[in-house]
């Protein structure tokens, strides 16, 4: 990090860490071992990821995640349960567990979200745009990835857009 004219700060490689529970649980979402009924209401279905307080590691957010045995039973719609979880004035990182149907078959795939919304304060935007590289390198494999810097970028059509375009005809269950 460095200073020009006192004014603004820029990150060059912010050296920020990934902590272990955060691989873990990618690890976890992206490797589908046949699993009881208990075992796979325990698998989450969508986590949020935030800097730690010192700024220097990528921690999960206590208490921001879906379980999958929570859909249909305490929550109805997990995408729209996950947009309500993010901070509307600072950023942050996520796996969502996507369920979508092309004309053909039905498919589950991983999405990783940069969410940077308008209000969060710019050295929280800059901080982790150039930490993205850091958590992104530790989830190999995700297929779809996904900045959004306002709900009107999570909407249904639009996350379709980035799963496959026209190709998708449902979204969690949902028409798009």
């Amino acid at each position: 990090m460095f200073s020009l004219n006192n004014n603004f700060v820029f990150f060059k490689a912010s050296g920020v860490q990934v902590a272990d529970e955060v691989c873990r649980i990618f690890y976890d979402m992206k490797v589908r071992k046949c699993s009881t009924p208990e075992e796979i209401k325990k698998r989450k279905k969508a986590v949020i990821f935030c800097l730690s307080a010192d700024k220097k590691c990528i921690i999960v957010e206590e208490g921001k995640e879906i379980l999958v045995g929570d859909v249909g039973v305490t929550i109805t719609d997990p995408f729209k349960h996950f947009v309500g979880m993010l901070p509307e004035k600072d950023c942050r990182y996520a796996l969502y567990d996507a369920s979508f149907e092309t004309k053909e078959s039905r498919k589950e795939e991983l999405m990783f979200f940069l969410w940077a919304p308008e209000l969060a304060p710019l050295k929280s935007k800059m901080i982790y745009a150039s930490s993205k590289d850091a958590i992104k390198k530790k989830f190999q494999g995700i297929k779809h990835e996904c900045q959004a810097n306002g709900p009107e970028d999570l909407n249904r059509a639009c996350i379709a857009e980035k799963l496959g375009g026209s190709l998708i005809v449902a979204f969690e269950g949902c028409p798009v």
